[in-house]
């Protein structure tokens, strides 16, 4: 038997036993979610617990301070940065902050994986956010929130995270790349959408963790996987299906033409997002 047809079935067989082993949230993110789940919580009780975690609490800060709020005076507390954020959106952008705990190995290999796709998964964002941004600005439509987008493209491709957890017992998969694209591109979907349950997200999440690119699956309005499509199709993750994804974008009214995608602003936006997660 091939190590791909290996691997393929070692984790098939796991998927359907129920004992593939799920990266779980970080502690900050569950405690942060547990907290704004709380209808009792005030801001200054959110603010208390974002603030145990260092790292955390500089980056809200800086997405406080970032282009996406749109404010030109700076915060430079916590508390000012959680008031700014509001507590509906805090819930989803410091999951979002805490992600990149998950994309880490011990093992060299692995961890160079792994790194490489955070590297392409924040560019997703980072198209997805500035997609969304422009959409809201022309349609003065809010419907659709950047901090559930942030998240949305964050974990969009989260099923690789234990097929490369998998794939560490077996060295030698690493050595013919084509083995993991294989074994990622049949179950990443399906895995990720297990995850997305597990971890008690909202279907939207679901949805986009198992169907973000696979172009049968067309919700009836416009949502969060059109944009994380959209910005798959920029971050060169979805090549073969690149311009049937942004003329899908126009006809869905995600997209008013393929120009805004070269403007200044669209851009200034992708940079601004990035900063965030750098």
């Amino acid at each position: 038997m091939s190590t791909q047809n290996a691997l393929l079935s070692i984790l098939v067989d796991k998927i359907n036993n129920d004992t593939l082993v799920l990266p779980t949230l970080p502690a900050i993110a569950l405690q942060v979610r547990k907290t704004a789940d709380d209808p009792n919580v005030n801001l200054n009780a959110m603010g208390d617990v974002v603030g145990k975690d260092p790292s955390l609490s500089m980056r809200m800060i800086k997405i406080a301070n970032s282009a996406y709020l749109g404010r030109t005076v700076k915060v430079t507390s916590i508390g000012q940065a959680v008031t700014r954020i509001g507590l509906r959106q805090i819930k989803n952008i410091s999951t979002a902050l805490a992600m990149e705990q998950l994309f880490v190995s011990k093992n060299s290999i692995v961890g160079d994986y792994m790194k490489r796709e955070w590297v392409n998964t924040v560019n997703v964002v980072a198209y997805s956010m500035a997609a969304l941004q422009l959409y809201n600005n022309r349609t003065k439509n809010r419907e659709l929130n950047l901090d559930t987008m942030t998240l949305a493209a964050l974990v969009h491709h989260i099923g690789v995270l234990p097929i490369l957890t998998e794939a560490e017992r077996h060295e030698e998969v690493f050595a013919n790349p084509t083995f993991l694209e294989v074994a990622i591109d049949k179950l990443a979907g399906r895995i990720g959408g297990s995850i997305m349950r597990a971890w008690g997200f909202d279907e939207e999440f679901t949805m986009v963790a198992e169907s973000w690119n696979d172009l049968a699956v067309m919700p009836d309005t416009l949502s969060y996987v059109d944009f994380v499509r959209i910005g798959a199709a920029l971050a060169g993750k979805i090549d073969s299906q690149k311009d049937a994804v942004l003329n899908l974008a126009i006809q869905r009214g995600a997209l008013e033409s393929i120009n805004e995608l070269t403007s200044d602003e669209f851009k200034e936006m992708c940079a601004s997002a990035k900063q965030v997660f750098a």
